[in-house]
């Protein structure tokens, strides 16, 4: 039968549609990236002029997804995609605060590479990957789409800063990594954040970047959330058997127990805002704890 992103991939090579076509899209994700500054290659062309390459290169990867997507939408393949990404759309109405406190860059990167959909549970950075196979797609493009793919949200402890880079270490680990904050908010040591961190890409990204917004939770503890991530990840092993254990959390964070969880999350625990950041308050099975709580989904 074939996968989902299998479909879509011969969809795209159809002669219905002209593989002219395709090809001129990559050739044209090509221009954009010389405009941008990036060789062939997927280095900077002047290093100078690019100190934050990595950011750069994820945002770059991020609106070829999306390019592609639109694309991929109106199949008929992609209706569980349809489905999920419009409900929440609707509901949740994604800009910034104050229209929203889910931002655009953390729905844009849950609807991209977090919502599976179709009997295979492709995303639509899979479907990419698949389909950017049947094309002369630089490798470097696809490895930036490779690494958005396999990232995820989770919460972190703010364990100080080094001028702009902020020091952050995943709730209930030991390895502190660095990170350039593509809002440019530094924080605060002992805050716990929510993010979704993207590994560096090549040895001129010194950092690893912090690419949404942050989500800032202030007189919350470490401990809170490591008992919180204990008790959801036992709800989940109770229904479903993980291969290991470092599988069940990193489906939980990825895709959570249901598609919006993480979305009616913040939409819940907003606090406050600034530019740089968005506050959240509370636990998220703890719905007496949120803001919002009594706005919470039956």
């Amino acid at each position: 039968m074939g996968s989902v992103a299998d479909k879509i991939a011969k969809k795209f090579i159809s002669p219905r549609r002209s593989k002219d076509r395709g090809l001129a899209v990559w050739l044209e994700w090509r221009k954009i990236a010389l405009e941008l500054g990036f060789g062939e290659d997927g280095f900077p062309l002047d290093k100078s002029a690019m100190p934050f390459p990595c950011h750069k290169l994820y945002v770059l990867g991020h609106n070829f997804v999306s390019y592609i997507a639109g694309d991929i939408y109106p199949m008929r393949e992609a209706k569980g995609f349809v489905r999920t990404y419009d409900d929440a759309k609707e509901d949740y109405r994604p800009s910034e605060p104050p229209m929203s406190p889910l931002t655009t860059s953390f729905f844009c990167m849950w609807a991209m590479f977090d919502i599976r959909f179709g009997s295979s549970r492709d995303t639509m950075g899979t479907c990419m990957l698949r389909v950017a196979t049947e094309y002369d797609c630089p490798s470097w493009l696809t490895d930036v789409v490779e690494r958005m793919q396999q990232s995820r949200m989770g919460f972190y402890v703010h364990c100080g800063s080094e001028g702009k880079v902020a020091l952050l270490r995943e709730v209930g680990t030991l390895k502190i990594l660095s990170c350039e904050v593509a809002s440019g908010y530094v924080g605060r040591e002992g805050d716990i954040w929510f993010v979704r961190v993207l590994p560096p890409f090549h040895h001129l990204c010194r950092h690893h970047v912090v690419f949404n917004t942050p989500y800032v939770i202030r007189d919350f503890s470490e401990l809170d959330f490591s008992e919180y991530l204990k008790r959801e990840l036992a709800r989940m092993t109770a229904t479903r058997v993980p291969r290991r254990m470092d599988d069940a959390y990193f489906h939980l964070m990825k895709y959570g127990p249901d598609p919006n969880h993480w979305n009616e999350y913040v939409f819940l625990a907003y606090s406050n805002f600034q530019h740089e950041a968005v506050f959240l308050f509370g636990i998220p099975d703890i719905p007496q704890s949120l803001p919002h709580g009594r706005l919470a989904r039956s």
